[in-house]
């Protein structure tokens, strides 16, 4: 089990957000159960924000458990919006239209 941030695993992590289709979302602990961590949706969520390279990959894609876009990041909801991505509020996707378990 994980417990601090290493390469494979921050590998593990980007490799799975890569597959994330377009217009969908997922969470930070369905990324942790498919990389075989289900105890470290916590360290998914750090390991994206140090060393997501967002630019690089479809980091916007992931949100909290209930749907919260992550506090500060102005352009996520702009990223997930022209994907087509439905809202329930400002800050919380409709998680139930557009959530993918993975493969």
């Amino acid at each position: 089990m994980a417990t601090k941030l290493d390469k494979q695993f921050t590998q593990d992590v980007l490799n799975t957000v890569d597959l994330i289709p377009y217009g969908c979302v997922t969470t930070y602990g369905q990324i942790a159960r498919m990389i075989c961590r289900p105890r470290n949706a916590r360290l998914v969520g750090k390991a994206l924000g140090k060393f997501g390279g967002c630019g690089k990959h479809p980091c916007h894609r992931v949100v909290t458990a209930n749907g919260r876009l992550v506090p500060g990041w102005i352009d996520q909801r702009p990223m997930l919006e022209a994907e087509g991505v439905p809202f329930k509020d400002a800050t919380h996707v409709d998680i139930q239209k557009c959530f993918w378990r993975g493969i």
